[in-house]
Formats: structure tokens, sequence, C-alpha cells
């Protein structure tokens, strides 16, 4: 299908396609980014909505399918130039949300380093000695458990299940 050129849209149209060029969509931040592509959903909501109903009404007064699609070719053009720009917008929130979800894994990934270099067994015993602390702070420790923490658990979550099996009754 052939698109529809931009001289045939509004000036409201045509604005609305131009916001969605990778050029403009790259100074965009994430909640500018999803206001544009509610709008822009809403443009090609109308589209496909008015293609569909305006063809079911031509074809009554066609007589036949064929002969109603192309006096509504215009409506079918503008759901498209619209689509196209969903996808374009919807691609863009995509890498914006990626590189956030990236960045606030690696804020979180970092405090939690710090919290836990703050904490451990022999944090002062190493300060103080000075020998030894670069290889020690890279390696990992290994967890020693008794198993105590593993029975508490498995004891605490038999009762929830059998609480559960009462509470279903």
């Amino acid at each position: 299908m052939a698109t529809i050129p931009l001289g045939s849209l509004t000036s409201a149209q045509g604005d609305l396609i131009r916001e969605t060029e990778p050029a403009r969509l790259a100074e965009l931040d994430e909640d500018a980014l999803l206001d544009l592509h509610a709008r822009v959903r809403r443009a090609r909501n109308k589209y496909v909505g008015l293609y569909r109903r305006q063809g079911a009404a031509r074809v009554v007064a066609k007589g036949a399918r064929g002969k109603a699609r192309p006096a509504n070719r215009t409506n079918a053009e503008r759901a498209e130039v619209f689509e196209l720009a969903l996808a374009r917008v919807s691609k863009r929130i995509d890498v914006v949300a990626r590189a956030a979800a990236a960045e606030l894994k690696a804020e979180r990934l970092a405090a939690a380093a710090a919290v836990k270099a703050g904490t451990g067994p022999d944090t002062s015993g190493a300060a103080s000695s000075g020998t030894g602390t670069a290889a020690a702070s890279t390696r990992r420790r290994a967890t020693k458990t008794t198993g105590g923490k593993k029975r508490d658990a498995s004891s605490q979550s038999a009762g929830a299940r059998r609480q559960a099996k009462r509470d279903a009754r």
C-alpha cells in the first residue's frame, strides 16, 4: 500500500508525524515519549476505526467489498502512516526504557555492593593489618550454614501450607 503524502495531512497531523522523526525522538525523555505514544496511538485508532466503519457502510452502498475499497483508500493510508509512526515511537520507548532499567540495575548493584563491603566479620581486622586486602576483597567468601536456617524455613512453609489448606475449607 502506498503511503499518503504528508501534504494531504492536516497541519496538526503533519506536526504529529514530524514529531516521530528519529532526530526529534532522540531529544525526548521517557515521559514525553509515552505522551507522544498515546497521541499517535489515538490518531491511528481514529483512522483505523474510520476505515472500518466507512468501508462497511460503502460495501452496502456499492454492493461489493472490491468496489467499495478504492473509495476508502485515504483512511487506510492515513491509518498506515500513523501505524508506522507508532512503531517508531514504540521502538524508541523500548530503547529508552531498557537504558533506564540498566542504569537502575547498575545503581542498585552498586548500592548493594557498598552495603556488603561495609559489613562482614573481618572488615575491621583486614583494614588494620594492611596485608592481603586486595586479594581478600575480590575473593568471594563461602557461606557456612548448619542447616538450621533451612530447617526453620521448611517448618515455616509447612505451617503456611497447613494454614492455607484450612483456610480453603
